[in-house]
Formats: structure tokens, C-alpha cells, sequence
């Protein structure tokens, strides 16, 4: 499941210490995502999404921006409820695509993944 943002920053490091230990790591990813990058410390397989880096970088941008934006606490609320339906819209249109990837899908039910 694509999990990006601060969530895979974390994972990251519980990845690298799999590695040192002598643990085969795999990724599956997008190839659009906010931190998720391919590193010598695993394998990454990663399948199209239908947006580009720039709207992914673009709406976070944005989030961001709503969060820090001085306001009303109304206004500020419901700029914020849209950012996170707008990232969270991607998020499970990532999802879907992962999940309309038969190709990938094959090669993770044969490698037992």
C-alpha cells in the first residue's frame, strides 16, 4: 500500500536497518510520490499513476499553505478539509492503480509477496 509523507520517512529507516541485517527489501511504489525514491538499500517496483509530479508537489504545496494561512478557524477548517480530500483523493487513485497493474499484481502473487 502506498504510504508517502512522514509515515514512509519512518518506514525508511526500519527498511535500511532490514538491509544491513541481510534482508532482501521490496518497494512497491508510484512513479509519482512526495518521498518514496529508489535507493542501492532496496528493489523498487513501481507502476504509472495518471498525474504528474508537478499536481502531486502542487496540492501538497497548497495543503501546506491552507495549514499556515492565518484566517477564521472556519475558514482555515474547511481549506484544510479539501487539501487532505484532494491528497487523499490521490492516494486512492494510487491504490487503484496498483491494483489495475496486472502485471504487477502477477509478479507479486508468484513472488509470494
Amino acid at each position: 500500500v502506498p504510504v508517502d509523507g512522514s509515515h514512509w520517512l519512518s518506514m525508511r529507516e526500519v527498511l535500511d536497518g532490514l538491509k544491513q541485517k541481510g534482508h532482501e527489501v521490496v518497494v512497491v511504489a508510484p512513479e509519482i510520490s512526495l518521498y518514496i525514491k529508489p535507493t542501492k538499500n532496496f528493489v523498487m517496483k513501481m507502476y504509472p499513476v495518471p498525474f504528474t509530479q508537478e499536481e502531486m508537489d502542487g496540492n501538497f504545496q497548497a495543503f501546506l499553505r491552507d495549514v499556515l494561512e492565518e484566517g477564521s478557524f472556519l475558514e482555515r477548517f474547511l481549506k484544510v478539509y479539501k487539501g487532505m480530500k484532494t491528497l487523499s483523493d490521490l492516494a486512492i487513485l494510487s491504490c487503484t492503480q496498483l491494483l489495475y497493474n496486472k502485471e504487477l499484481v502477477r509478479y507479486l502473487e508468484e513472488s509470494k509477496f
